[in-house]
This record gives C-alpha cells, structure tokens and sequence, in this order.
C-alpha cells in the first residue's frame, strides 16, 4: 500500500488569487493595514508561519489572540473570495485522483500549509474533499517539516495498521514539499504548476520532476 498525499494549491488548484485576497482583507479588517503582503512570498509556508511573517514585516507582536482573530477573518474572507472565474483546476488532476482511488485504491490526503478549515473550503470549491479524507494541515504545526508524522499517524489509525515513511508518496509544487518529506525517506513527486519551473524542481532532491499531473500516468509505476 502506499498513502499518496498532496499539496493543494499549485498542485491541486489555482485558488484565483483568493487565499492573498483573503489574508490582506483580514489584515485591513483586524489592523487596518492595507495590502500586508503586497509582493510577499508565499509559496510551501503555512498558513500560520505566513500570517506571524506578515505581522513581523508591519511590526506587530503575533500573540495568540491576534492570530486567532486574524484566522477567522481569512477563513469568513475566504469563502466568499474561493467563488472567482480566476479560480481552476490544475491539469490532470481530475484523472490521477480517479486513477489513484479506483484503479490503485491507495488512501489519498493533504499534507499542505493551508489550515484545515481553509483547506475544506478551497476544496469544495471544486468537490474534491470527498477524495482526501484527511492528512496534516498549518494548523497543525507552522513548520511544514513537521506534518508529515502527523499524517501518518492520522491514516494509521483509520486503517489500523502502522504505515511508514518509505509508503509514503508527497506530491507538490514548490521546494518547500520535498524539504518536508525527504529527510524522513519518503518519496515526492515535484509538480511545475505552480510558481516554479520544472528547471528549478530539478535542483532538489525531487524523486520525480513532471510538467503536471497528467504526466504521472505516463510514470505510473512511480506510485507502485
């Protein structure tokens, strides 16, 4: 068995910019700060290591409450910016995902920087929470290194039975995905939609680098 777990945006989706729309309303609505991440990098952080950078780039203590309020602002925010023409599926993902779940019948989750309820509300825009019965979120620790124990042990208990590293296949678009599963053997597959190119996914320690997901069934006996 492997347990196949992905990235959301960049990988999965283009939010259509709704996620930073998000963040900077919440920031104007809590801080009066317009635009906080104007020209801020994003990409493969956690939602919560994303808000604490932007409070420390405007100067502002990240306490707990703060941060709490700031999270129920992006998520209120969120759902009503998630529903924008901007927003799409990345290339194959509707085939791969079927592939996975009725061909190999591997579990499938989320090992992503998005907060879990942020997650949810991205994926329902496009009715791809049924696929993904959990996995590791930014809410469940800022740093990215640190989910993916917390997935394993998530899918270990549904399936009762104990699921190591070397089962483990990470699909995702940006450094930061392989930074997070390499040093505990896992496999990862590095995926060009998002802002990096296959060039520069080429330099990490990437298992395997494709243009999209629709490559992987060419590779399929990756995921075996």
């Amino acid at each position: 068995m492997r347990l196949i777990l992905f990235d959301i945006d960049g990988t999965l989706i283009s939010a259509g910019g709704a996620g930073t729309r998000s963040l900077n309303y919440a920031f104007k609505e809590i801080l009066n700060i317009n635009e906080a991440f104007k020209d801020f990098e994003m990409a493969g952080k956690t939602d919560i290591q994303i808000i604490k950078e932007g409070l420390a780039l405007h100067g502002v203590s990240p306490t707990s409450f703060l941060i709490k309020k700031i999270i129920k602002s992006y998520l209120k925010n969120l759902e009503r910016e998630i529903q924008n023409n901007s927003k799409a599926l990345k290339p194959g993902v509707k085939e791969i995902t079927s592939f996975i779940h009725s061909k190999l019948k591997y579990p499938m989750g989320l090992l992503t920087g998005n907060i879990e309820k942020g997650a949810r509300i991205k994926l329902e825009a496009f009715s791809l929470n049924s696929y993904f019965p959990t996995g590791a979120f930014g809410s469940d620790h800022e740093d990215r290194r640190a989910l993916l124990p917390i997935a394993i042990r998530r899918f270990s208990k549904i399936f009762k039975t104990k699921i190591s590293f070397n089962q483990c296949i990470i699909i995702g678009d940006t450094p930061r995905d392989v930074e997070c599963a390499k040093p505990y053997g896992a496999k990862v597959i590095a995926v060009a939609t998002g802002p990096y190119k296959e060039e520069e996914l080429m330099k990490t320690e990437a298992d395997l680098v494709i243009k999209d997901l629709t490559k992987i069934i060419k590779n399929i006996n990756f995921l075996k």
